[in-house]
């Protein structure tokens, strides 16, 4: 007897073998049968006929920012819904497992655009752990929806050895002992089962809160001598460093990216931001690559992280992380707590002089292209500007620059201003090349994070639409079970984890897609309230009729963009420990 037959669907197993027409039969949580043959129903409490559809292992997202929301609704449910079976926490240097509520709120707020306010709340209010052996156990406790697994973030760590104001100083060293404590937590958190660490050395992620405000994060403080210390036990553990070198240095990426060089010592798995078509700098595409073959060749294991779809981002007004990167962008931001002050340095025209200078800056590694004719306003309550460019707004107004069209709206109407640009992966050709390549993990969705900025939750289905269309065009650059692989088994090999296939014995993660619905429907945003953040509206993906349904451990969680009755009552999926597949 099973717990639940799928029967009729093409089976992919998450290796990149050759698709086929199965019958699975799910038993305990583990695949307990594919079958060519049709499997006896007899006593099967739920049988899903896939005829005509995809039966894919759930797919993994690398890259996520749920550490907070993981706290107050741990079914996940705008991954789950997308056929996101397992998600990682602790990304960019940042964890909740050492840090208190105040720390966190400085950490994520700004960098992450979680209200900090919330961030607080939530971690004063429901951490119960000091450690991340309790930090795990408290993730169990909760009735979670997809499986975890999580980063320790080096911020996380400096933060709460040194103290935030300390550990955010350039002339503050750790002393021994605290080096030491800092390779305890480190130690303790991958005997917990943790995959790595995250560290994160790019220069414009800034600190909220007051202490510290528009500091960078802890982990951009660390010495080389701390780096190497740290990194000398992922190295012996086998386990991955997920990086965020500084883009504005290019030497801070060939240092990241050379550490997964052994040379008389293991070499390091390392995992850094990221592999993009920026629209800035576009000859850069070719290096990712080239960096990769070269390191990997060496003896390195290195891989990029990358966004296979087109990093499209929306701003309410001036509140969009990709300002920090650039002086007078960074000054407003600072403010966005104190509006009125804000207000009059974007009225002020010695400010607009030096935003000016900077807009017209060209040259240099920088992630936004900061041309505002390329950047369309989709919300105003001035309806004669809505469909428009700040530039075309500018030429309409008697040939005002881009930055004073694009100010005066801001200081007119704030952030009712709502506006969108692509900074990245625009060129389909180059985004097909890099999506197939060997040296990049597809990823990198930022879910949690940036709410009113971007909507990647389904990037996989996304994939899974181009590679399919691109096949039946005859054009194909990969074929539909290499891309399954891809976010799939490719990711939880190199992560060690117990997850993305779908043989016999495996996990009973699965998702059933409708090829079908692979549809314009994917590439559609829309806003869903967050209850948890005080109805916060959230930028969402909605194709529901594409993934049809979504088992975690066997559990049917989702399906048809509907939710089961007992998604957030009981926990269905797992933490799941490195090196125990």
């Amino acid at each position: 007897m099973y717990d639940t037959i799928i029967k009729n669907g093409r089976w992919f197993d998450g290796t990149g073998a050759p698709s086929a027409l199965r019958h699975l039969g799910i038993r305990a949580g583990r695949v307990a049968t594919v079958s060519a043959q049709p499997l006896d129903e007899t006593g099967c409490a739920r049988v899903i006929d896939a005829a005509g559809q995809w039966v894919m292992p759930g797919m993994l997202d690398i890259h996520t920012h749920y550490d907070v929301e993981v706290l107050l609704d741990p079914t996940l449910s705008e991954s789950l819904r997308h056929g996101v079976t397992t998600v990682m926490l602790g990304s960019c240097s940042l964890s909740t497992v050492h840090v208190d509520g105040a720390d966190a709120g400085d950490l994520f707020g700004r960098v992450e655009a979680i209200p900090r306010k919330h961030v607080v709340e939530a971690v004063d209010a429901l951490k119960t752990w000091n450690s991340a052996h309790g930090y795990v156990r408290a993730l169990e406790s909760l009735p979670l929806g997809p499986n975890i697994a999580a980063f320790i973030g080096h911020s996380d760590i400096r933060a709460a050895q040194m103290g935030l104001e300390r550990a955010t100083r350039p002339d503050e060293v750790p002393t021994e002992s605290e080096l030491k404590a800092m390779e305890h937590k480190l130690s303790e958190a991958l005997d917990a089962g943790f995959i790595g660490m995250s560290s994160q050395q790019l220069m414009f992620d800034k600190l909220d809160g007051e202490v510290c405000r528009s500091r960078t994060l802890p982990s951009t403080y660390a010495t080389a001598r701390e780096r190497r210390r740290l990194n000398r036990i992922l190295r012996d553990r086998k386990r991955a460093l997920q990086g965020g070198p500084d883009v504005a240095r290019p030497q801070s990426l060939l240092a990241m990216a050379a550490s997964s060089l052994g040379l008389f010592r293991p070499n390091l798995k390392v995992s850094l931001l990221s592999a993009a078509d920026i629209k800035a700098i576009p000859g850069v595409v070719h290096m990712f690559p080239l960096i990769a073959k070269v390191l990997n060749k060496l003896g390195g294991d290195f891989r990029w992280q990358h966004l296979p779809v087109p990093f499209e981002v929306y701003s309410d007004g001036i509140d969009l992380p990709v300002f920090e990167e650039f002086g007078s962008g960074a000054a407003a931001l600072h403010l966005s707590n104190q509006l009125e002050e804000r207000h009059a340095l974007l009225a002020d025209e010695n400010y607009r002089r030096w935003f000016r200078k900077d807009y017209d800056k060209k040259w240099g590694p920088r992630v936004w292209h900061r041309d505002f004719f390329d950047a369309e306003i989709t919300e105003c309550p001035d309806a004669s500007v809505i469909g428009k460019t700040f530039g075309q707004v500018g030429v309409e107004r008697g040939g005002v620059h881009p930055v004073d069209a694009f100010l005066d709206l801001v200081v007119e109407y704030g952030s009712k201003v709502r506006w969108r640009t692509t900074i990245s992966n625009h060129r389909p050709e180059v985004l097909d090349r890099l999506a197939a390549d060997p040296s990049v993990q597809l990823g990198f969705s930022d879910a949690g994070a940036h709410l009113r900025n971007m909507a990647f939750y389904n990037f996989g289905l996304r994939l899974l639409k181009r590679v399919h269309n691109a096949q039946q065009a005859g054009r194909p650059f990969m074929t539909v079970e290499h891309a399954v692989h891809r976010v799939t088994g490719e990711l939880a090999d190199w992560y060690d984890l117990d997850a993305g296939h779908l043989r016999v014995g495996d996990r009973a993660d699965v998702v059933i897609v409708d090829p079908a619905r692979l549809d314009e429907s994917l590439e559609d945003y829309a806003e869903n309230p967050i209850p948890e953040f005080d109805g916060l509206s959230r930028m969402v993906n909605r194709n529901d009729d594409t993934v049809t349904a979504v088992l975690v451990n066997g559990e049917y969680v989702f399906g048809l963009g509907e939710r089961a009755a007992a998604l957030g009552k009981t926990r269905v999926g797992d933490f799941l420990r490195a090196g125990r597949r």
